[in-house]
């Protein structure tokens, strides 16, 4: 298989971490056979110092010109401490989202058992969880309308959805929970909300294309308690972009770290792969940044992008095979860990790469 790959690394440990994604992809490559061509491309805070453009012209056309792109994270602390500015980092993501079409985000919640003492909740609570959340990324109030009044006394953000956008990612996820254990759970705050009550509908006519998928309906509030009480009844979550931007970083918890969740986000063409994790400006080039969620979100790329399921299963057994070991981040390390255990960003992509090899 040829295939042409954007990596962009982005801000901060992204720089780090898609270093260790590239490299697994090389190391596939190389051990089944295939020809992948890497190009590179910046986007967000780094972009904005070299071209004042959170998403340049070239990194766009890059993007619409590859196949699948691996990204490392956006953000810098200079703009979450500054309301006012104008260019953000964070412009460059959604603009890139909605030049590729990228209206679904999958977020899978994969607990390894190695890690059942990393979270801070009980493993007897844990164990067993899997669950594939489906985030809506083009619409609600982070493309809405917004206002602010020239007394700098008001302020208000359009939540708006059209059915397609609910429709089409509907569909989405209930074909993935027909390969699953064929279970829905849509959220929404359809007692409050007219976009919800959209929401519900559509979900509701969907799903009656859909009847060997057991459909149920939560609110938010209710969906974000039972997701620590009781993670194991969730399979396939379907959501809405603020409610799940909120959900699956609560979700983070339960694999005991941001840094071990891989996420795609995919529309009808390029895929677009990337851990959950921010930035992280703060340890960034300190060699302390988790790999592992990038490496993951390689194999998601090899699953989702070209249909390698025997490849993807190759990187994420390789993760598990590192953890199973011993093998830890210090963000995934405990009390108990053995200090000569305890890896950087480096060292942890190394024992991957040589479980794979």
């Amino acid at each position: 298989m040829k295939k042409n790959i954007l990596i962009i690394p982005g801000d901060g440990i992204g720089q780090e971490v898609t270093t260790w994604g590239k490299k697994v992809l090389e190391a596939i490559a190389d051990k089944y056979n295939h020809d992948f061509i890497f190009d590179e491309a910046i986007m967000g805070h780094t972009a904005i110092e070299a071209t004042g453009n959170p998403l340049p012209d070239e990194t766009l056309e890059k993007a619409k010109a590859s196949d699948a792109i691996l990204f490392g994270a956006i953000g810098h602390a200079k703009y979450d401490n500054d309301p006012t500015a104008k260019v953000r980092p964070e412009q460059g993501l959604l603009k890139i989202r909605k030049e590729l079409g990228l209206y679904a985000n999958l977020r899978p919640i994969l607990l390894f058992d190695e890690l059942l003492d990393a979270s801070s909740l009980k493993p007897e609570v844990l164990r067993g969880t899997d669950i594939l959340f489906f985030r809506e990324l083009t619409g609600d109030v982070y493309f809405g309308e917004k206002k602010r009044s020239e007394d700098n006394n008001f302020a208000s953000d359009l939540m708006n959805y059209h059915r397609y956008e609910v429709e089409r990612i509907a569909r989405k996820a209930f074909d993935a929970a027909r390969t699953r254990r064929k279970k829905l759970c849509s959220v929404d705050k359809a007692n409050v909300l007219e976009t919800s009550r959209l929401w519900r509908e559509v979900v509701q006519e969907i799903a009656k294309e859909y009847p060997d998928v057991e459909t149920e309906h939560m609110f938010i509030d209710n969906a974000a308690m039972q997701l620590i009480k009781n993670p194991q009844k969730f399979d396939v979550v379907l959501t809405a972009n603020l409610f799940g931007d909120i959900l699956t970083d609560e979700a983070s918890q339960i694999a005991g770290s941001m840094g071990m969740l891989a996420s795609a986000s995919i529309g009808d063409s390029t895929g677009f792969f990337e851990p959950i994790h921010g930035s992280a400006h703060d340890i960034a080039g300190q060699n302390k940044a988790n790999p592992l969620a990038s490496i993951l979100s390689a194999a998601l790329l090899l699953d989702i992008a070209f249909g390698l399921q025997e490849e993807a299963k190759a990187v994420t057994n390789a993760v598990a095979e590192a953890l199973k070991d011993g093998w830890r981040t210090g963000d995934i390390a405990n009390a108990s860990t053995p200090a000569d255990k305890i890896l950087g960003t480096k060292e942890m992509g190394e024992k991957v790469l040589a479980y794979i090899k």
